[in-house]
């Protein structure tokens, strides 16, 4: 009887099925990975050049056919870079600048995201779509007028620009914090008011520890965006010793003090792009989950 059961029709059709269907899912998982794969290379394949690069002879940067592996590899190119510039300096004034804007965008704008998602007051929608309306004016609009004020104030060729409009908030980052605080339950905040529980006390007991991925996600995004930020210190800072990274990396691709020097200007480069690299993978999973939860409801 078994036998016969095997050699069916009926089974071996069926048996056919999931090996088709077994089969179409491998091939479909193996052609996501080769996409995975492509697309992995291609984001890689810019920084890869770069250390190359960073490894290499002046002589060699422009060979061709272009060698990716240097031979013998010039480690010296990066102490090349810390003997021409201050680059120590530079690093020191971006962690400054960096650092406390991460501390005034997390303040200022959980604050606001929590007044958004929580309280109640007149016009509060309104006044969250004014906000969320000034995401569309682009930066070159905004540039002289600020300028302008800051000249006014006498904070040119000082920190202050750079620092100071972090604690005022950020319209970007408001929208992204308030999203995640729509996302914990009211019960809890009602049992906090039935113990007595201030809103102050809601905010700085319950919610900011419950947001701590949303919290991660605006820290990263405003060290990234503090770190890699070149414009405004060009435009506000005028000496040398209060350069940024991202100025002092500038100076490598042709300067009257130092010139036009690829491999140096890849090494500073790298040097550079590290601490992001570092911050991003320390906290890379409490960003991702900032990110979902935070898109989850509106």
């Amino acid at each position: 009887m078994a036998d016969v059961l095997r050699s069916s029709p009926t089974t071996s059709a069926v048996g056919g099925r999931f090996g088709t269907r077994r089969w179409h899912r491998r091939r479909h998982t193996l052609l996501m990975l080769a996409l995975i794969v492509v697309g992995a290379v291609m984001i890689m394949l810019p920084l890869v050049w770069m250390i190359s690069t960073s490894l290499k002879r002046q002589m060699d940067v422009y060979l061709y056919p272009p060698k990716w592996i240097p031979a013998p590899p010039q480690w010296g190119n990066y102490a090349e870079v810390w003997r021409i510039v201050s680059f120590g300096r530079y690093v020191f004034n971006s962690a400054l600048i960096s650092g406390l804007t991460v501390i005034g965008s997390v303040l200022s704008c959980s604050m606001a995201a929590y007044s958004f998602a929580r309280l109640r007051s007149p016009g509060r929608n309104l006044i969250f779509l004014l906000l969320l309306a000034t995401l569309m004016l682009p930066s070159a609009v905004t540039v002289i007028p600020t300028f302008v004020v800051f000249q006014k104030l006498g904070w040119l060729n000082s920190f202050k620009p750079l620092i100071v409009p972090a604690f005022f908030g950020n319209a970007f980052y408001i929208f992204l914090m308030r999203q995640f605080f729509m996302t914990i339950p009211l019960d809890l905040e009602d049992a906090a008011r039935i113990d007595g529980a201030s809103s102050v006390h809601i905010f700085l007991r319950i919610m900011l520890p419950l947001a701590k991925p949303a919290l991660v996600t605006v820290a990263i995004f405003a060290f990234i965006g503090s770190w890699n930020d070149f414009f405004y210190p060009l435009i506000y800072l005028n000496s040398e010793d209060m350069y940024t990274v991202a100025l002092g990396v500038a100076r490598f691709s042709g300067s009257a003090r130092v010139g036009p020097q690829m491999h140096l200007l890849m090494a500073a480069s790298f040097m550079a792009t590290v601490p992001v690299l570092i911050v991003f993978f320390w906290a890379q999973r409490l960003f991702i989950q900032g990110i979902v939860f935070s898109g989850m409801k509106g």
